[in-house]
């Protein structure tokens, strides 16, 4: 239903006027663009709500009633009927992978051009997917996939290892091709025997500091290695015209999903050379908030660099690992694992490294993203990033964030809104994980601190949404659907997980335009449907602030608009 005219005169000092004229004479300026009779949830608070949006070039020039804007249509503006339709700001995912890790090519882009398992639902299915890409191939190349994961088969691996496959029928159907298989969180590999051959890989061979090679109880490699020991074995990188390839595939699954902006959350100097290619020549249709991939690459940046094409590239944080991932026991946590006591899992960079990573970028300008996934890691990424600040209280913004903040303990859930600390987590994570997290952690510790949106809401935290595609789907509708249900996209549990827990509508969508703006230093230019903003906008099949949660997964993306320009309609 379209609402009904909202009072008020539209603000015409937002308008854009002609350069030539005083603006006391001057009639507004035409628009290029202008979306009527729908819906519009604006983020703006001074006008929550509107029907009508007039973009002028790539900025919005007037947000109000279908008559209000109706002044700005010229002979040539294009006008877009809505017909009730719902129009929000194009959505901002805080953290995906792009392109990721070139050698592994286990990135948005890539696995879209690859072998994608995400949807494998079996061990026998995974081994047929490989095989068949093998079968091919010439004898000797790389095969190389990204998606499975062993807690969403509908039995286990036969024989496996804590949980794990173990590489035997894998290498059985491919011998000749050395293959790379990663889990679908990206923290572990599973590699067969030609790969381990390559790579010189034994039962002798030492795992790396913050690794692990998976052992059977005889003492040999089992092809699972975990976080740093992926190391080890180094498939070629992809090159130019493979990473091109990719990047414009990752940049049409974005805007299919009406994602306008994206945080890439690590990216090499390759990688960013790219991305200063593609902004120079005017190729880039989403706007990439790059952090770079580790100390070095921020040393090599040496200062961040804001609005490059345009607006469309800026390079201004640094992304450390502090630990690996729950679900192949990486993750660093205060108590051991439920499922493998002993283990507290691991720690990918030492606290004293991140420390020092957060002096120099607050003495360079970067802001510094730190993955922490279990409690101890979140526990001394908040006591480094804690000292860091106090040493420094002349930064008075630094927006320091954790990717994902998964499992906090209570006492340290406070500490975020102290520190002014961000906490970049994904909703998807939580319906994903949730049903085989109690078996990694126990129930307590699931509900005292896993997933705990609501706990650092009410703290006074700020709260920023993604996806971390591949590892889960770029889908900000079926992540807007966590957000508010913590249910499946099959709509399991009813009731959702944890429900005391869950976002507002209201929540859930500024955690994904406004709040994501300013988890990147760009809420004065994006998030919100206000004139003087940039019109980055995404239409929507249905009012998702409105219609009953059962009816949310429904609603599919009609358009997609950036910089003004509509980059996506479907068909």
């Amino acid at each position: 239903m379209v609402p009904a005219p909202l009072p008020g005169p539209i603000a015409v000092g937002f308008l854009i006027l002609a350069m030539t004229r005083s603006a006391e004479t001057a009639p507004p300026a035409k628009a290029d663009l202008v979306l009527r009779g729908g819906i519009v949830h604006t983020m703006d608070p001074r006008r929550p709500r509107a029907q009508a949006v007039a973009v002028a070039g790539a900025s919005i020039a007037a947000v109000g009633t279908d008559a209000e804007v109706a002044a700005l249509v010229g002979p040539a503006t294009r006008v877009i009927d809505l017909r009730g339709r719902t129009l929000v700001p194009g959505f901002a995912d805080s953290h995906a992978h792009v392109l990721g890790d070139r050698r592994t090519r286990g990135g948005l882009g890539f696995v879209r051009l690859g072998l994608d398992l995400s949807e494998t639902r079996s061990w026998s299915e995974v081994l047929e997917r490989v095989a068949e890409v093998a079968r091919a191939r010439p004898a000797g190349e790389w095969v190389l996939g990204r998606g499975w994961h062993e807690g969403k088969w509908a039995a286990p691996a036969v024989p496996s290892v804590r949980g794990f496959p173990t590489h035997a029928a894998l290498s059985a159907l491919t011998p000749d091709h050395p293959v790379v298989l990663e889990r679908a969180d990206g923290h572990a590999v599973l590699v067969n025997a030609r790969a381990m051959s390559v790579a010189r890989l034994t039962a002798a061979t030492e795992p790396p500091p913050g690794g692990e090679i998976v052992q059977d109880g005889e003492g040999r490699p089992t092809g699972i290695l975990v976080d740093r020991a992926a190391d080890l074995v180094q498939p070629p990188p992809a090159g130019p015209d493979e990473m091109r390839r990719a990047l414009d595939a990752a940049m049409d699954e974005c805007l299919r999903h009406g994602v306008t902006s994206v945080t890439d959350a690590g990216a090499d100097l390759e990688t960013i050379a790219l991305y200063r290619e593609y902004a120079r020549a005017g190729k880039l249709r989403v706007r990439l908030y790059v952090m770079a991939g580790g100390a070095e690459v921020m040393r090599a940046l040496a200062r961040p660099e804001v609005g490059l094409g345009d607006g469309f590239l800026t390079l201004r944080a640094v992304k450390l690992y502090a630990d690996g991932a729950l679900g192949s026991r990486g993750a660093a946590l205060l108590e051991p694992y439920e499922d493998d006591p002993g283990n507290r899992g691991l720690v990918l960079t030492p606290p004293e490294t991140i420390l020092e990573t957060a002096r120099l970028a607050l003495r360079t300008g970067f802001q510094v993203a730190t993955h922490a996934i279990g409690d101890r890691a979140n526990r001394f990424v908040l006591d480094a990033y804690a000292r860091a600040l106090g040493e420094r209280p002349d930064v008075k913004d630094a927006r320091f964030r954790i990717e994902h903040a998964q499992v906090i303990d209570e006492a340290d859930i406070p500490r975020f809104a102290r520190l002014g600390v961000i906490a970049s987590m994904q909703a998807c994570h939580c319906p994903s994980d949730r049903p085989w997290a109690p078996r990694r952690i126990g129930m307590a510790r699931v509900e005292e601190g896993a997933y705990a949106w609501r706990k650092l809401l009410a703290s006074g935290a700020r709260l920023i949404n993604g996806t971390d595609a591949p590892v889960e789907r770029l889908s900000a509708v079926e992540n807007f659907f966590a957000s508010v249900a913590r249910r499946d996209p099959s709509g399991r549990p009813p009731g959702g997980f944890d429900p005391g827990e869950r976002m507002t509508r209201e929540e859930a969508l500024r955690s994904y335009t406004l709040d994501a703006a300013f988890g990147a230093f760009a809420e004065d230019r994006l998030g919100s449907i206000e004139p003087g903003k940039r019109a980055d906008l995404v239409v929507l099949s249905r009012d998702v602030m409105g219609v009953p949660e059962d009816e949310l997964l429904a609603t599919v993306v009609e358009a997609t608009i950036v910089d003004g320009r509509v980059v996506y309609e479907a068909r």
